[in-house]
């Protein structure tokens, strides 16, 4: 009789451990993962919304008009010359400080 208590105290701990297990998982997706799938879903919105003549900043910084924008690539007036850019390099939050949507000229 004692053997059998052991035994399904034993078993009611790894049930309990997998609850934690649950817990523990759920509060990283909440906290870690859903985050960024709001942060890259927001991104690209923001990429396929950009139009010819939108100022943007890129992420390193750079400030210029966009002239073309392709497939792959960006091409930006600069004061001097033009720039191709991959359109993952313009910058969301630098952009909409710079030239907020309101005040921007196209």
């Amino acid at each position: 009789m004692n053997l059998l208590n052991i035994n399904l105290l034993q078993g009611a701990g790894a049930g309990s451990q997998g609850m934690l297990m649950l817990v523990i998982m759920a509060v990283f997706f909440a906290f870690m993962i859903w985050p960024q799938m709001r942060r890259q879903k927001k991104a690209k919105n923001f990429v396929a919304s950009l139009e010819k003549g939108d100022k943007v900043v890129t992420t390193g910084g750079i400030h210029g008009k966009i002239s073309q924008i392709g497939e792959k690539q960006i091409t930006l007036d600069l004061e001097e010359g033009k720039m191709k850019i991959d359109p993952t390099g313009i910058s969301m939050e630098n952009t909409q400080a710079a030239y907020p949507k309101e005040t921007a000229t196209k």
